[in-house]
């Protein structure tokens, strides 16, 4: 039996807490564990992956636009001893959230089960008689091999790749109006990889000279059936009664409610149909985000329900000897890998790769267990909450999570957004600022705080001795370190890390392994946890302020008394471990949280606080492309190494900007900064270090009134800043309705 455990693989479809990442953490837990390329990554984060118009006006007629749908990924599933992250596109509420409960329940006792048939599609040729039909049908059946050979000398590459016509079948009916004998031809094709729609249809017009010349018959129709009852994918899963139990029930109460509303499904058109609904409720995300045809998918999964005479449920729920919930389906799932949309749409490309690029066999096989988990999902909300309950539950979560809700006040407020029937994102932030405002934080709290940065004016010129002026982002990460488990465990939640800490650790644990060793701590037992409200690599500051509060945890915890004189030391040394050469501006910051102008005196810093003459009204906008320092850093090291004079004189430039924004911030001259914002950032530019994405923000921010915007950190991505006087909200919110993400940050 397969327990969670199997979560450690690097590549596992388990990510605890992705649904309260934001959309750029979620793009980075995925490339992490392989499942997407930097060219996905890029794509995701700038949109880029979306279908373009100009390709649009090439697929249909009369195009005007491109509708947009959500894209999200269900994860946690476990089919057939393999991880899957499985693409979804859909507009309703709680469908994803649903399949992916659905699929963390079953991976608990052994995950899913499935197979699919060989992808045949029937194409169907009819032939018109006016009487004796019988010897037109054996006509065919004895000419069956010409009728084969004739259909696959229309496709050879099909038949070189193991596909082609395989078999024809024989029907007889008669005509509803004048009485006439049809008889049809049935051609069995097996597409192997693609939809196969065109070459069926191909096919059928092929032979249908002969059809009429072997049958003496007229043929009319020649074209595909829909229902693709022989692809049929199949999909199991084996529930442990004690896993069902929840939300106030017993195990045994969900699975009897689950059984018992299936048997109505079986028993009850009305109730089958709203029961399959549910189930493509889940097929046809996968099928639109795999540019499948859903519409193709929906009429072969209707039509096979009522194969019997009488419309029932796909599903079949019931109680084995054990006493477990058992669950099956069985469903029509024709589906391409290859061609059509595939070949169009980025997204499309983008999913394929994310499911570990399926065959059509393995894809249906997918899709089948998608159908069965939605299933579950809502069979289980309607026997033990009822499906609204569930429904505005997950859509209260879905919004407080795009709201950019702290993690410690997220509860309450998704409780509170049911509570008041307002269900929206301004909602979820007002109640949060409430809640902010409320909340007394002890100096003895268990979590541990440091701040984030943003640098008004200086970056980069600050690592070859200029100065740089960089202001808090207050409480941007916490951490808390507990005395338990085995060994040295760091967590956070809202990345979906899970890491063992120990000396031969790559990456954010192996810098942490070098501070636990330089503390004596690395034998200890401990469970470090961290809770970051700034997202990574967007130039906020985020790994130092991570830095600074794991150490201030471990600090309180283990009563080391670090001063921050040290603790501003130790992550500085983290810095160097994780970007090569910081200028230690941003570990200088997280410790202090204080507004500075920075200077390095060759390995010695100088920093002084400086108080502001006025208070700062900023919006940090994120473009969600990675800002990785260390390449950036180094991309204008080895120009500067090429080039001295010359960028050393950019650098000087850089520098009496900045002496002189120092001046305005101190004297509350916020016009002369915002100007002074706006002219660094051309130096900035010429660094080669924008991108189309904070030149779209920086451009919103200007147009909306902003008194300066400049980008903010290493550049090549991340993020930018922005100067408002009294129209902080307007900025935000026009660069929040152009798809950014933005923080809100106001010094006194």
């Amino acid at each position: 039996m397969a327990s969670d455990s199997a979560t450690t693989s690097p590549n596992t479809s388990r990510i605890p807490n992705f649904f309260r990442m934001s959309i750029a953490e979620r793009i980075a837990a995925l490339h992490e564990r392989g499942m997407l390329s930097q060219d996905d990554v890029q794509q995701l984060a700038t949109a880029s992956h979306q279908l373009q118009l100009n390709v649009a006006d090439k697929m249909i007629e009369n195009v005007v636009g491109v509708f947009g749908l959500p894209m999200g990924v269900a994860l946690n599933f476990y089919i057939n001893g393999r991880d899957y992250v499985v693409p979804l596109v859909v507009e309703e509420p709680s469908i994803v959230a649903g399949l992916s409960g659905a699929a963390r329940m079953a991976r608990l006792g052994g995950g899913y089960t499935a197979s699919a048939s060989e992808p045949i599609l029937i194409g169907q040729v009819q032939a018109v008689l006016d009487d004796n039909p019988e010897p037109a049908m054996q006509a065919l059946l004895d000419h069956k091999e010409d009728i084969l050979a004739l259909a696959n000398s229309l496709h050879p590459k099909m038949v070189a790749r193991g596909g082609g016509a395989l078999d024809v079948e024989v029907f007889h009916h008669v005509a509803e109006q004048d009485g006439r004998h049809m008889v049809v031809l049935h051609l069995l094709v097996d597409t192997r990889d693609a939809m196969g729609a065109n070459l069926v249809n191909s096919m059928c017009e092929g032979v249908a000279s002969l059809v009429e010349t072997i049958t003496g018959g007229q043929v009319f129709l020649r074209i595909l059936s829909n229902l693709t009852d022989r692809a049929i994918a199949r999909a199991k899963v084996t529930i442990p009664t004690a896993n069902l139990e929840g939300k106030g029930y017993s195990g045994e109460q969900v699975r009897d409610g689950i059984i018992l509303a299936n048997d109505l499904a079986l028993a009850d058109p009305y109730r089958a149909a709203t029961h399959n609904k549910g189930i493509m409720n889940g097929v046809d995300a996968v099928a639109i985000a795999t540019g499948n045809d859903w519409r193709a998918i929906e009429a072969a999964a209707h039509a096979y329900a009522a194969r019997s005479g009488r419309y029932a449920g796909l599903t079949k729920w019931y109680q084995n000897e054990n006493g477990d919930l058992v669950g099956e389906i069985e469903i029509p799932m024709k589906v391409g890998t290859v061609g059509g949309s595939l070949e169009t749409n980025p997204s499309v490309r983008i999913n394929h790769r994310l499911l570990g690029s399926p065959d059509a066999t393995e894809l249906a096989g997918i899709m089948g267990t998608i159908g069965l988990a939605q299933n579950f999902a809502a069979l289980r909300a309607l026997s033990t909450n009822g499906i609204q309950q569930n429904h505005m539950n997950l859509h209260a979560r879905s919004v407080a999570s795009t709201a950019g809700v702290p993690e410690e006040y997220f509860e309450t407020v998704v409780e509170s957004l049911i509570e008041s029937g307002e269900i929206k994102v301004w909602k979820a932030q007002e109640i949060a600022k409430n809640l902010a405002r409320k909340t007394v934080r002890p100096e003895s709290s268990e979590r541990q705080s440091a701040y984030g940065k943003v640098i008004l004016l200086g970056e980069h010129a600050v690592v070859y001795g200029r100065p740089a002026v960089a202001l808090p982002i207050p409480l941007a990460v916490e951490a808390a370190v507990r005395r338990e488990g085995e060994g040295v465990n760091i967590l956070i939640p809202r990345w979906g890390l899970e890491q063992k800490v120990h000396e031969n650790t790559q990456g954010l644990a192996g810098i942490l392994a070098s501070v636990l060793d330089e503390l004596s701590l690395l034998k200890e037992n401990m469970i470090i946890e961290v809770f970051p409200h700034v997202p990574r690599a967007m130039g906020l500051g985020g790994s130092s302020a991570l830095a600074v509060a794991v150490l201030r945890a471990l600090s309180h915890t283990y009563q080391l008394g670090l001063s921050d004189g040290r603790i501003n030391e130790l992550a500085f040394e983290c810095e160097k471990a994780a970007h090569g050469t910081p200028s230690g501006v941003d570990n200088t910051v997280a410790t202090y949280g204080t507004p500075l102008r920075y200077q390095r005196d060759g390995d010695t810093p100088r920093y002084e606080s400086l108080k502001l003459g006025q208070p700062l009204e900023l919006v940090v906008g994120i473009t969600g492309k990675e800002s990785l320092t260390a390449d950036t850093v180094a991309r204008v090291r080895a120009s500067w190494q090429q080039y001295p004079d010359r960028y050393e004189s950019i650098f000087d430039q850089i520098a009496l900007l900045t002496e002189a924004g120092a001046e305005a911030l101190v004297s509350g001259r916020l016009a002369e900064l915002g100007e002074l914002m706006n002219l660094c950032h051309g130096y900035l530019n010429a660094l080669q270090l924008s991108t189309p994405e904070l030149e779209e923000l920086i451009h919103i921010a200007r147009a909306n009134g902003a008194l300066g915007a400049k980008l903010t950190g290493g550049g090549g991505g991340g993020s930018m800043v922005a100067l408002c006087q009294d129209n902080q909200r307007d900025v935000q919110q026009a660069m929040q309705a152009a798809g950014y993400n933005t923080l809100e940050v106001r010094l006194d």
